[in-house]
């Protein structure tokens, strides 16, 4: 499946501990367990990316939903960026003492407050995105178009098709 020779595994710090690509860590794993240390490995590749402008994973992705979805609730941008509402309540409180987002009255529901990016906010998720789009860059280099497609209509089957409770 792949277009490049594959790294070689990493060693484990301890003995006994197989190295990723080695045991149940290979492809002889649980899918589950397969799929939760890839998407381990991509956030640790997301993490240090954005940390170059100041982001942390979790406020890169509040940022991107706000951006995306306009006049989301903090519950609707909870559930869309697979966070806790308490977590987005404190990155949307964060943001705004470094403000990166605004709140402002909704013109319909008076005590609506709908959130949207400020001017730094949207330079930042920029700058922010094309450090994640770098990170992305490292899945997709050993898949080729047609094993993206599958590979990604798969992701989307299981999340939507298996049940979450």
């Amino acid at each position: 499946m792949s277009k490049r020779a594959t790294n070689p595994p990493v060693s484990s710090p301890r003995a006994g501990i197989p190295a990723v690509g080695e045991g149940k860590r290979s492809e002889s794993g649980h899918l589950g367990y397969l799929l939760r240390q890839a998407a381990h490995a991509q956030r640790r590749r997301m993490d240090r990316a954005l940390a170059t402008v100041g982001l942390t994973h979790p406020q890169f992705l509040v940022l991107t939903m706000i951006r995306a979805y306009p006049g989301c609730s903090n519950a609707d941008i909870a559930r869309l960026a697979m966070l806790t509402p308490q977590t987005v309540h404190a990155i949307i409180t964060a943001l705004l003492e470094r403000g990166l987002v605004t709140r402002q009255p909704d013109p319909l529901h008076g005590r609506v407050l709908n959130i949207a990016l400020s001017g730094s906010g949207e330079e930042l998720l920029r700058r922010g995105r094309a450090r994640a789009l770098n990170a992305g860059a490292a899945l997709q280099r050993s898949l080729s178009a047609s094993q993206e497609v599958i590979v990604r209509r798969w992701l989307v089957s299981a999340a939507r098709d298996l049940p979450d409770r």
